[in-house]
């Protein structure tokens, strides 16, 4: 049981690994349609789909009888609120072998989809759906959360129902490299919601905005990037952090109870009445850990989750990117950014959903240090120097963003272009 400070920043230094056992983790979201309606999928469809797609060898995960999941040994595929479906990858050893794990999941689900007669929508949020379009599912947590999460943040419904997003976990070898991956993780949200900005489309309209989702998760109970993250934030700050910060739900057995009134430090005090005042074990750690929906997050691993949903040329991207900076080239990411401000880099944050890069950060424009941070990622990638079969290096998966700085031109500039010609809704499905 969970009772003390102590504990929770022992969970946190468990997850330390030696440089050579750092692997990446690829999480990442993709909307449903069915091809007749153009409508996102309903709940009949989704049970579907996981039975067709139990015959590459996934296993259902059930809740109260109902299947909300599947899972491949260390793969899983879950349910999200609206029916999107999330791949969360494997720990893999590198960008070759989580983006081979992305285009064998890709061959899967077409094949399924195709027979189905269901669409893929890769955008980081819902082109086409009202918020009252959106079919719901049996996931029992997601009722308590559809009921609490508006009390906090006025788009918080947009969130679970509307937005898709890639997530990257990667590791850290000591507290000291923890909190140097973590301020620069915070630091470059801004480039990176400007980078990857693919959800310009809202009901079937030009939103005026580049990344939308970045919109709705700043305005997202729970969210958005503490000015606290550009601290140097050790554990132990961490860990008085999430002791403060509001429960959302409690699992108690099979059952959701909402934890609004009460904070983690109320949980470890055993003051929660409606479970009995038990104290969190482990499991309940977790659980909170994972409700706190910040721009990157700390459990025994690091979540960076500011980028939209790409398609499928762009999705290895993303976490090459990140992977080529964190841990390629750590030491001259770190020394940038510690020269940069962070109020000037929060109000980038909050300007970057809509100017894209032409948002300011530091005199400069988003897109000067996009092509900053891209000749440091590449050269990160050369000083890992992992081959594939045919010899080439993992800088082959930044292709794609060389292109984006080079035209000046992100997926949600081209699905503005695209989509605004004809308003045609075959553009906005993946081909």
């Amino acid at each position: 049981m969970i009772s003390s400070k102590e504990q929770i920043i022992e969970f946190f230094k468990s997850g330390i690994k030696e440089e050579k056992n750092f692997k990446i983790g690829i999480e990442h979201e993709k909307f449903l349609f069915n091809k007749k309606n153009n409508k996102r999928i309903d709940y009949s469809e989704i049970k579907k789909m996981f039975a067709e797609l139990l015959e590459f060898g996934w296993n259902p995960i059930t809740e109260k009888g109902n299947i909300i999941g599947l899972n491949n040994g260390d793969k899983n595929i879950s349910l999200e609120p609206g029916n999107q479906i999330e791949l969360s990858g494997a720990k893999l050893n590198n960008i070759h072998e989580a983006c081979a794990e992305s285009q064998d999941y890709l061959f899967e689900l077409k094949q399924v989809t195709n027979k189905l007669d269901i669409n893929i929508v890769s955008a980081g949020f819902d082109p086409i759906s009202k918020l009252n379009e959106i079919p719901n599912n049996p996931k029992k947590r997601y009722e308590l959360m559809t009921k609490d999460m508006p009390l906090g943040g006025e788009l918080s419904l947009d969130m679970m129902y509307r937005t898709c997003g890639t997530q990257l976990n990667i590791d850290y070898d000591s507290e000291k490299d923890f909190i140097k991956k973590f301020k620069v993780a915070n630091s470059i949200v801004p480039i990176v919601i400007a980078l990857f900005a693919n959800s310009s489309i809202v009901e079937k309209k030009n939103s005026n905005y580049l990344s939308y989702r970045s919109k709705v998760w700043q305005n997202t109970s729970r969210g958005g990037l503490p000015k606290l993250f550009f601290e140097d934030l050790n554990f132990e700050k961490y860990a008085d952090f999430i002791i403060n910060f509001p429960i959302l739900f409690i699992q108690n057995k099979e059952n959701y109870i909402s934890g609004r009134r009460y904070t983690f430090k109320d949980f470890m005090n055993g003051k929660i009445g409606e479970i009995g005042n038990r104290l969190p074990n482990e499991s309940d750690l977790s659980t909170h850990l994972s409700t706190i929906f910040t721009e990157n997050r700390l459990k025994k691993y690091i979540e960076l989750r500011s980028m939209d949903t790409c398609g499928w040329d762009c999705l290895c991207a993303g976490p090459a990117f990140n992977i080529g900076l964190l841990y390629g080239n750590l030491g001259e990411v770190y020394e940038l950014i510690s020269e940069w401000d962070k109020d000037k880099i929060i109000n980038a944050y909050l300007e970057a959903p809509q100017k894209g890069f032409n948002t300011q950060l530091m005199g400069k424009d988003l897109l000067y240090w996009a092509s900053i941070l891209l000749n440091l990622s590449q050269k990160g990638l050369e000083n890992r120097d992992i081959l594939n079969k045919s010899g080439k290096n993992e800088t082959l998966f930044l292709n794609h963003l060389q292109k984006v700085i080079d035209n000046r031109t992100t997926n949600a500039d081209h699905m503005i272009n695209k989509f605004s010609k004809n308003e045609d809704l075959s553009e906005l499905y993946d081909k």
